[in-house]
């Protein structure tokens, strides 16, 4: 089949199957007595499992190397880097809800702050959150001690943060 056969068998656009042919990741196709490039349903497929990797957060380069030298993937070879993305995603959403405590932290921190009249500024804010963030990791501090260093930087107002 012609590149624009494949590109609508598989919904991509034929630059794109050219990109993956020059990154090594699509063997180079047969070519017919006119130049054209000849594909082979081997190709659709490689091209139909590129997909599928690549929505399941597969990097080009993890693909690469899963590819090379293999046109068939081994069951525990395929497990193993299933399991492999599966703990790529479990470090990423672990990271994911850190920032996101870090950041209603911040937003609580910020309207306390701004509540009682006072203004933030960046050094303050930034030992509040190493702080917060340490109290998570293992709580130490009171909660007394903890809101009398967050409002430490009263009267702080040039480079602060202030409600508007």
């Amino acid at each position: 089949m012609k590149i624009g056969e494949l590109a609508d068998k598989t919904g991509m656009a034929p630059s794109a199957i050219r990109f993956y042919e020059q990154s090594g990741l699509l063997p180079a196709p047969e070519r017919g007595a006119n130049g054209y490039r000849v594909y082979t349903e081997a190709a659709l497929k490689r091209l139909q499992l590129i997909q599928i990797a690549q929505n399941l957060g597969f990097s080009l380069d993890s693909l690469r190397s899963a590819f090379a030298g293999c046109e068939v993937f081994s069951a525990d070879d395929l497990l193993e880097r299933l399991d492999g993305r599966v703990r790529e995603i479990d470090q990423l959403m672990a990271g994911l809800r850190a920032q996101r405590r870090d950041l209603t932290d911040l937003r609580a921190t910020l309207r306390q702050t701004w509540a009682a009249g006072e203004c933030m500024d960046p050094a303050t804010l930034a030992e509040s959150m190493a702080t917060t963030r340490n109290k998570v990791a293992r709580p130490s501090r009171p909660q007394k001690e903890l809101e009398t260093s967050v409002h430490a930087s009263k009267g702080m107002r040039g480079a602060g943060f202030r409600q508007r």
